[in-house]
């Protein structure tokens, strides 16, 4: 491929290199540069790319694209790299997202299993989808693990070309909200965007909440169609000045395009009625929780508005069976009590499965969680809060500590734990307060295992260890 072609769709503010001269990669990674490739300058938050720049022409590149005048031969000035890095890796696959409909999920909580049931409802209807998210990606039967929430764009396009090449006309995908901030989505047009909620979370990264949310609605200015929940607070300002047309759900408001009547929360999931000007159905979604009404909703708004039929969604909805890590149940043969894994990881999220349990358990709910580390650390006091609140037990322990001391974040945490709330423990080591837990449990006890989800691992320090509570529950089992 030759240099010009890479270039189509990116506004060049001045340019010495030469546009004739083929292309042997692209790239933003300093390490990566060989002959004939395009390094691309990007400035992160502990390396900038522009500092490079001359090296990589050193060692062949066919052009350096740069946000800055450097004085550099073969440089190509833009705006902005990372959405030039954005469409340069798209071009190099051939625009391959061009060939598909896509429709992007935001939101703090509820992404994964948005995007789950979307995949699932569309395949069902005979739709060939492909689906990128937490956790993991799917072209047609293959499962490909996922490494960030929304691909870097490299690896984002070569998903794109694998799902156009293998007959895909659709992709689900859900949009973090620092790939939205990082232009990883540059250039993408989405069918139609859902927002979910919108709480607090990763503002390590965003600095402000306003920041956090700016992020989130960037999603919809590339929209044909916003599918919005109208019950959060954020949802005006997610919409305001965009040109698509807006649906909104509620499970609160009669005013909103579609309303959840009749709700019914149980053990084994949901069940409710959908009301809008044209439509009315009673939904079965075997996710139990009353998040899990909004989430369950916004894939039947979005794909009611999209055109595909109501009543035959409405069945697909209520044949889906669950999403790993998502109020998961674990095997516990014999056992009196109930262990569910759940990704609660933000202050919302913890709120709102602690509420579920809450509603459905028999017996007392049993909460293990931590906090992750290099993250976030407001969160923290508001999250020990929320379970001392939710739970009846609450036994504190590690997440993923990264290069923190576990035993300060544990403290953080503590912070928003009155002193004087009985049944509260503290335990650094993850299998250790799973044990404990398990050894709490009595008759019709649900222990809710949080943060984790579909997570394998554990991050300690810098090294990546393997974690599977589903392992951890079933080698306690074993060992009793």
């Amino acid at each position: 491929m030759i240099l010009s072609a890479l270039l189509e769709r990116i506004k060049i503010l001045q340019n010495t290199a030469d546009l004739s001269r083929p292309v042997t990669a692209v790239t933003a990674d300093s390490r990566r540069v060989e002959p004939g490739c395009v390094f691309v300058c990007v400035a992160g938050d502990h390396f900038d790319g522009h500092t490079a720049a001359a090296d990589a022409l050193k060692k062949g590149a066919a052009a350096v694209v740069t946000e800055r005048k450097l004085g550099l031969e073969r440089e190509i000035l833009v705006e902005n790299t990372r959405a030039a890095y954005a469409l340069l890796c798209a071009a190099w696959f051939g625009n391959p997202a061009d060939q598909l409909q896509l429709i992007g999920v935001t939101g703090t909580n509820g992404k994964t299993t948005t995007c789950f049931l979307l995949h699932s409802i569309l395949q069902r209807h005979g739709v060939s989808c492909g689906l990128l998210g937490t956790v993991k990606n799917i072209i047609g039967g293959e499962e490909i693990p996922a490494t960030l929430t929304t691909p870097d764009p490299f690896e984002l396009h070569g998903l794109f070309r694998r799902m156009a090449d293998a007959g895909c006309t659709h992709c689900v995908m859900e949009a973090s909200s620092q790939a939205l901030a990082q232009r990883r989505l540059e250039g993408l047009r989405f069918r139609a965007a859902i927002f979910t909620n919108l709480t607090q979370d990763h503002l390590d990264y965003h600095g402000t909440f306003e920041n956090y949310q700016q992020a989130k609605r960037m999603l919809f200015l590339q929209a044909d169609l916003a599918v919005v929940n109208g019950d959060d607070s954020a949802a005006a300002a997610m919409t305001e000045g965009i040109a698509c047309p807006v649906r909104t759900f509620s499970l609160r408001q009669d005013e909103a395009d579609y309303t959840a009547k009749n709700i019914r929360v149980k053990m084994d999931g949901v069940e409710y009625e959908i009301v809008s000007r044209a439509h009315i159905g009673r939904v079965r979604f075997h996710v139990p929780g009353r998040f899990s009404v909004y989430n369950s909703m916004g894939a039947i708004v979005c794909l009611t508005e999209l055109g595909l039929p109501f009543r035959e969604t409405l069945a697909h909805v209520a044949a889906f069976g669950s999403v790993p890590g998502r109020m998961e149940a674990v095997p516990t043969p014999g056992k009196p009590y109930t262990v569910l894994i759940d990704y609660a990881h933000t202050p919302d999220a913890l709120e709102n499965v602690l509420a579920t349990l809450r509603e459905i358990a028999e017996g007392r709910v049993i909460a293990v969680f931590g906090c992750g580390g290099d993250r976030d650390s407001t969160k923290r006091p508001i999250m020990g809060k929320i379970a001392a609140e939710g739970a009846d037990l609450v036994i504190v322990t590690s997440d993923n500590p990264r290069t923190e001391d576990p035993s300060a974040i544990i403290d953080d945490i503590m912070a928003g734990i009155p002193k004087s709330r009985p049944g509260v423990y503290r335990i650094e080591d993850r299998r250790q307060a799973i044990a404990f837990a398990m050894k709490k449990a009595k008759n019709a006890d649900v222990i809710l295992l949080a943060g984790k989800g579909q997570e394998t691992y554990q991050i300690i320090g810098l090294e990546k260890t393997h974690l599977d509570e589903r392992e951890v529950v079933a080698e306690i089992l074993n060992n009793e």
